[in-house]
């Protein structure tokens, strides 16, 4: 389980990464591809080409984690977005179905209220 709840933005790369990056790559790829900032207080999400690893990147304020889940059946599930789409911007909520292997496509969220964020 990620202990992050609510308190960062969460950012899906749509590219396939190589999971031998490390930290600097990472953030190299937040910088070049996704155009973020990697210190900016968000999550970043990357999978592999066969989508069954995955690596979230986060700034705490004094220095990055790097969080690393290897499937051992089964691969990630991808939310629908455009071709030309680099980052997909999801909830928490959407990142624990994507960790548990929830279908997508088969959910449907009832509305909530949500607080904005300053």
């Amino acid at each position: 389980m990620v202990p992050f709840a609510g308190r960062y933005n969460f950012y899906l790369c749509t590219i396939p990464t190589d999971m031998r990056k490390s930290f600097d790559g990472l953030c190299g790829l937040v910088t070049s591809a996704l155009g973020q900032e990697p210190m900016n207080g968000a999550m970043y999400i990357f999978l592999n080409r066969f989508r069954n690893r995955m690596k979230l990147l986060v700034w705490d304020q004094t220095g990055f984690w790097i969080f690393y889940k290897r499937l051992e059946k089964g691969t990630f599930q991808l939310p629908a977005h455009s071709d030309n789409q680099l980052s997909i911007s999801i909830s928490y909520e959407h990142l624990m179905m994507i960790l548990e292997g929830i279908d997508l496509n088969s959910i449907r969220q009832r509305p909530r209220f949500r607080q904005l964020t300053p």
